[in-house]
């Protein structure tokens, strides 16, 4: 059975008003030398525009810029260096296409301000603002919209954090608290995100993907990302490169369970299993 979707979730996103009752997709676009997947990928300036309107043509609503690699045990960086990847990436962009919605992959309030600054419209925080104390106040205050993301740790200790006694329990306690954080300092639009992966073994990843329609009782759009995780390539015994067949099958049952954004490498793909659900569903 498909989940009901609430049609009454939209997100202000630098004055354009972004309707979620049809789902979104987001593209990646990773600035870093290490990310799992294209990590060192996208160096060159004209690569990253070719790249860039490659997505947006694709279909997708958001690009996810990141300048900070958060894959299990990644290297950490200073802001200094972080913002060094980013703000000359979003002034380009944001020159380029000036439409785009940019979506800043960051859980560091300083950077997180100078890139909406500098034209990013919406804010992605894996830490859901406990890494940093000064994130939710920041973006309440710059009244844009706030991805929070379930995370246990940090990208460098997560991995030996994925104990629960009940993961679906502890998450919805766990967005309960941080949402009502958020909404304290007057954030008005925000998408919760399961984290697949992070502090995650696989049984719990497939358990919350069994279960995400569960999420929607806490009343905020939910951002999928799985693409060409572990979860996919070790389950079927490839490499992340090869899984893009796993990915559009996961970011099918994705949506069956209610999410409102599919974050991805593939934009595409992506865009399709929206339109044929879509078709299905109709």
């Amino acid at each position: 059975m498909i989940p009901t979707r609430k049609l009454n979730h939209t997100l202000n996103c630098k004055g354009t008003l972004v309707d979620l009752s049809t789902p979104k997709v987001m593209g990646i676009l990773n600035l870093t030398p290490d990310s799992f997947y294209d990590g060192g990928k996208h160096k060159d300036v004209n690569d990253i525009l070719n790249h860039t309107e490659g997505m947006l043509r694709e279909g997708a609503t958001f690009i996810d810029l990141g300048g900070y690699s958060s894959r299990p045990g990644a290297t950490n960086i200073t802001v200094d260096e972080e913002l060094k990847r980013v703000l000359p990436i979003i002034d380009i962009l944001t020159e380029k296409f000036p439409e785009i919605l940019i979506s800043i992959d960051t859980f560091r309030s300083a950077v997180a301000k100078k890139a909406i600054e500098a034209g990013a419209a919406l804010v992605n925080d894996i830490s859901a603002g406990i890494l940093d104390i000064e994130m939710i106040p920041v973006v309440g205050k710059l009244k844009v919209p706030y991805i929070m993301m379930h995370m246990k740790g940090t990208p460098q200790t997560m991995t030996s954090n994925a104990v629960y006694e009940d993961v679906i329990i502890e998450m919805k306690s766990y967005f309960s608290y941080r949402i009502a954080e958020a909404r304290k300092h007057q954030i008005s639009d925000i998408i919760i995100d399961p984290g697949f992966g992070f502090a995650k073994n696989n049984s719990h990843n497939f358990e919350i993907l069994k279960q995400m329609n569960l999420f929607q009782s806490l009343d905020a759009p939910v951002l999928a990302g799985l693409s060409r995780k572990s979860m996919i390539y070790k389950t079927l015994d490839k490499t992340p490169q090869e899984a893009l067949n796993g990915t559009t099958c996961l970011n099918t049952i994705a949506l069956l369970q209610g999410a409102s954004i599919l974050r991805v490498h593939d934009v595409a793909e992506a865009k399709e299993c929206i339109t044929l659900l879509n078709a299905f569903k109709n």
